[in-house]
């Protein structure tokens, strides 16, 4: 199945999935985000922003908060604005920083909660910051005074009086003169709490228009791994370990160049749906119980769910799904069996294995390779996994363990810099 390398995905497919997945830790943010946007875009337009510097911003205000993820899953959208407020706005732009075609978004994310302090805001620590971070401020700001359980009309004059108390404090005058421009108009608050921005903003500044080549989709779903995997420290390098053994798995298995990094992002995604699994359940060191286990049978249904909407996407969400589906038809959640299960969702089922036992923990060292290879003879000898998958790891065992560890090794790098950010020190 080869593929175009002018253009694989569109940048806001990949957005908009990663909202839905944000919907599933905390619907709060999801809706949160969306409302920002929807703020942003407005004041932008009134503003007479160029379409390029719209697009940055609506990108961004999507995004803002995704580094909370990070740090706490209920992240508080509080009125005050301690210092380490900052914290979740360094971590997403590190996050998104990686990516050339997202440089941009990721600076407007780092400065969104510097206050305007009667112009001091123009830069913090030696660095300009972005008038578009001013407004997300500005946006986000409003946002979190709507109540969207009460009517909104009645909620816009409070909202006007505290934007008019921190004029020139924390808001740019002229952001605030703009505000008060468009602010008395019913409609606008109505539509903010009335349907999705991520849905009703996107033909006005083009998002479709974002295409991305396999490479860059490639590089683009490690951020996203990244955002799965860095909420605990127990799952932290996982997704990274997946995806290399994957990717050997394919090559090995006579996949294309452009199949193999389509296992790539695979790799990455195959756990999104962890998304929906309380971090207390990920980072329990003992047995689960019955219920819990419900649950973590959940996260491969959500998975597929998020990723099988995406344009060219309909092998890689099989194959990211199905890592717990079983030969025999005892996996999870779909029960389907070997006649059904591609060799794409074969691979990375063994890769899943691989990686999860091989793998260190915080709570326990991974396997060597005489017990995890023993694990896996037993898997195939009750015809759970592929046997020639299997062959293929053993005969070739230094080499992608090697693989494995380099991968990971790199991720928990990335996993330590990236949340070691503090309000100090945004570099």
């Amino acid at each position: 199945m080869p593929y175009s390398d002018q253009y694989f995905a569109n940048l806001y497919d990949l957005i908009a999935c990663l909202i839905r997945a944000v919907d599933l830790v905390n619907p709060k943010i999801s809706i949160h985000h969306q409302q920002v946007a929807y703020m942003a875009f407005n004041l932008a337009n009134a503003m007479q922003l160029p379409m390029d510097q719209k697009r940055t911003l609506v990108l961004a205000a999507l995004l803002h908060d995704i580094g909370s993820l990070s740090l706490d899953d209920k992240l508080g959208f509080v009125e005050e604005e301690p210092l380490t407020m900052n914290n979740h706005a360094f971590i997403g732009a590190r996050l998104f920083g990686s990516s050339p075609f997202m440089k941009d978004v990721a600076e407007v994310i780092k400065f969104h909660h510097i206050p305007w302090n009667n112009g001091e805001g123009k830069s913090y620590r030696g660095e300009d910051v972005p008038l578009l971070s001013h407004i997300l401020h500005l946006s986000d700001r409003i946002a979190i005074r709507v109540n969207n359980d009460e009517n909104v009309i009645s909620q816009i004059q409070p909202i006007k009086e505290y934007i008019k108390s921190a004029r020139d404090t924390v808001f740019p005058p002229e952001l605030v003169d703009t505000f008060f421009g468009i602010c008395d108009e019913e409609a606008l608050w109505l539509e903010l709490v009335f349907r999705p921005t991520i849905f009703t903003v996107q033909n006005d500044i083009s998002l479709q228009s974002i295409n991305l080549t396999l490479d860059e989709t490639v590089d683009f779903t490690k951020i996203l791994s990244q955002i799965i995997d860095f909420r605990s420290p127990f799952t932290a390098t996982h997704s990274a370990g997946v995806a290399a053994v994957a990717l050997k798995l394919a090559e090995l298995s006579g996949f294309s160049e452009s199949e193999c990094k389509m296992m790539s992002i695979a790799g990455n995604l195959h756990d999104i749906g962890k998304l929906a699994i309380p971090r207390e359940i990920l980072e329990k060191t003992d047995a689960l119980e019955p219920a819990e286990y419900d649950i973590i049978k959940s996260h491969t249904f959500y998975t597929y769910h998020l990723l099988e909407p995406i344009s060219k996407f309909e092998a890689i969400a099989q194959w990211a799904a199905y890592h717990h589906e079983k030969l025999n038809g005892h996996g999870y959640p779909f029960h389907i069996k070997a006649d059904n299960l591609s060799l794409g969702s074969r691979i990375m089922a063994v890769a899943d294995i691989f990686t999860a036992i091989t793998e260190d923990r915080p709570y326990r060292k991974g396997m060597p390779k005489e017990n995890a290879e023993a694990v896996l003879g037993h898997m195939v000898e009750n015809e759970s996994i592929s046997q020639p998958i299997v062959s293929l790891l053993v005969d070739n065992y230094a080499t992608i363990a090697g693989l494995r560890g380099e991968s990971e090794e790199r991720a928990a790098v990335d996993y330590s810099k990236i949340l070691s950010v503090n309000c100090n020190d945004p570099k």
